[in-house]
């Protein structure tokens, strides 16, 4: 462990999302889960800043874990073999979480929000000028993400949260791809595999109306 610690690095991580999608453009949901946990480790990487949003992604993984691994797991191969199961079988829950409250379209929609928001942040930190404040970035991308599903005293938490972060320079080292220039250019090469995850993930639940799951 302390090995794959020693040789973490964000671009590891980010372009490990290109591996998430098979020649059909199908996600596949044990490469998916890897590269969460990737994120994940970043995430803890920056110290209690983010442990709202780890937290819950340690949580939802499990839940998938266990479902990819169960005794359907021919049908949590790819996503969408996932959500054609689970919403021809009526195993999600469309009106309220009652009968099926740890579904994996409920599940991965969780994962799916959050993935979001932290492309919106890595793209905000990309493409902001050196003396940009990472705080106003990171609030700037949950508020246009993550924010629409958490009640007040959640949001004002995490915002409080947020002034923790450090510099943009400093956070642009932490990525452990040399200089910050090299991590700017390097996001500018690994976040669209993210990008093109989201995407694909974003159609596929609008296509079943599953974007609004409770």
């Amino acid at each position: 462990m302390d090995d794959l610690e020693s040789e973490f690095n964000l671009k590891v991580v980010l372009v490990s999302f290109k591996q998430c999608l098979n020649e059909k453009e199908e996600v596949l949901l044990d490469h998916y889960l890897a590269s969460w946990r990737g994120l994940v480790r970043f995430l803890n990487s920056l110290g209690t800043v983010f442990s709202f949003i780890s937290k819950d992604v340690v949580a939802k993984l499990q839940i998938m874990e266990q479902l990819c691994g169960g005794p359907q797991r021919e049908h949590y191969s790819t996503l969408q073999a996932m959500v054609a199961y689970e919403v021809g079988s009526q195993r999600v829950d469309l009106e309220r979480r009652s009968r099926h409250p740890d579904s994996g379209c409920r599940t991965v929609l969780r994962l799916h929000r959050a993935l979001h928001w932290l492309q919106l942040f890595l793209e905000g930190v990309r493409t902001s000028p050196e003396d940009a404040r990472t705080t106003a970035l990171c609030t700037d991308s949950y508020n246009a993400s993550l924010a629409a599903y958490h009640p007040w005293i959640i949001r004002r938490a995490v915002t409080v949260a947020f002034c923790a972060l450090p510099t943009r320079k400093v956070f642009l080292e932490t990525m452990n791809v040399g200089s910050p220039e090299q991590a700017v250019e390097m996001l500018g090469e690994a976040l669209p595999f993210i990008e093109r995850v989201y995407d694909i993930s974003q159609r596929l639940y609008a296509e079943h109306a599953l974007l609004d799951l409770p």
